[in-house]
């Protein structure tokens, strides 16, 4: 019986500081340069419509999947709420995507205001968003896009120091697309040839 109790308290500790994916395994990140962002509707907790590729190009963007189920997911969201303070100024949008089900999709917006979460927070009732980004539905679960409409990076799960690596992420596309863009080299002017020598008498 101790045996059994001191299983589940570890592994309680476990997802409070790592994850709560529903299938696959949480923590770590992966990398998925170059693959081009899909699009998709959704509602947000404010009644609005939120459409990605409204912002594609325009911003750098972090979509966070979340549940209110997920402690994990919880603590980190103080933490992307500085990260939008610092840097919604200079271009990044962080949006929470909520996997919440029936059984709980009415707590999103109050827990989102307790957190006090400034940035879009948008329910996936339909799976429209998980579906594509997320089909493991893992949570917690951060995907990053670029300037270029690409996913830049992604993690699964949380652990306290996670948020200054996403951080850096961001700085870096961030610099990327505030760097000016390298001028086109201009074509060589053709030089005008040179007079002709007069012909000898014979």
């Amino acid at each position: 019986m101790l045996r059994l109790l001191a299983s589940v308290a570890l592994a309680a500790v476990l997802a409070s500081t790592t994850g709560c994916a529903t299938t696959g395994s949480a923590g770590g990140s992966s990398s998925h340069a170059s693959t081009e962002a899909a699009d998709f509707t959704v509602k947000a907790t404010d009644g609005s419509t939120f459409t990605l590729s409204e912002h594609l190009g325009k911003k750098v963007i972090v979509l966070d999947f979340w549940a209110t189920w997920c402690v994990p997911c919880i603590a980190a969201m103080p933490h992307l709420e500085e990260l939008w303070q610092r840097y919604k100024d200079q271009g990044l949008l962080v949006v929470a995507v909520s996997m919440d089900g029936p059984e709980t999709v009415a707590q999103v917006a109050p827990t989102a205001r307790a957190k006090g979460l400034t940035f879009p927070v948008v329910l996936d009732e339909e799976t429209r968003a998980v579906s594509v980004y997320n089909p493991r539905r893992s949570a917690p679960y951060q995907v990053v896009l670029g300037l270029d409409g690409r996913i830049a990076s992604s993690r699964e799960g949380y652990n306290p120091g996670d948020e200054q690596a996403l951080e850096k992420t961001v700085k870096e596309l961030l610099a990327k697309a505030a760097a000016p863009a390298p001028a086109e080299a201009k074509p060589a002017e053709a030089q005008p040839a040179a007079d002709a020598a007069p012909a000898k008498a014979p």
